[in-house]
């Protein structure tokens, strides 16, 4: 064996949560970039059970895996509960989060210091892309409900899941 795990190297693990319903370039932007910067990258479809989403979470998680097998570090799971326990029971030290606005900012701080307070878990953000800044899963949703075009927002296996979801082939 080579690499890291031959060296008795830690691996060096982060993750990135989020609904993912459904995930777009945006999403895809972050989870590229971390999967440059650590060694496995867990990708968490958070479940929260007050939220009906458009994809079930096995839906999500399928569309997920399948656009992010080129990178070759990426794990896809869902989880249900706080993402400082996911991060414990896998001894994962990092969470990535996408920032688009200053906005995004004021709200992912304070997660990231109660997340740190919590566990140790520290938080790292990435600054969105200016291509994906304005770009989000609803939104997504809302414009291809009203059939707008969103080819060039969401990998092209989201675009056919979207569109024979909603009835528009």
């Amino acid at each position: 064996m080579t690499g890291p795990e031959s060296e008795g190297t830690q691996l060096r693990r982060a993750v990135c949560p989020g609904s993912f319903d459904p995930i777009t370039n945006g999403h895809l932007d972050i989870i590229a970039r971390a999967s440059r910067l650590y060694d496995v990258v867990h990708v968490v479809v958070m479940i929260n059970q007050s939220k009906k989403g458009m994809f079930t979470v096995d839906e999500r998680i399928d569309l997920i895996r399948e656009v992010t097998a080129e990178f070759g570090n990426i794990q896809v799971e869902a989880y249900h509960g706080l993402l400082v326990d996911f991060c414990k029971q896998r001894d994962i030290p990092a969470i990535v989060k996408g920032l688009r606005a200053v906005s995004d900012f004021d709200y992912e701080l304070q997660m990231a210091q109660m997340n740190n307070g919590l566990s140790g878990v520290e938080t790292l953000f990435i600054p969105t892309s200016p291509t994906y800044s304005f770009l989000s899963s609803s939104l997504v949703k809302e414009v291809a409900q009203w059939g707008g075009d969103i080819s060039h927002l969401v990998p092209g296996v989201v675009l056919e899941a979207l569109t024979e979801r909603l009835g528009k082939a």
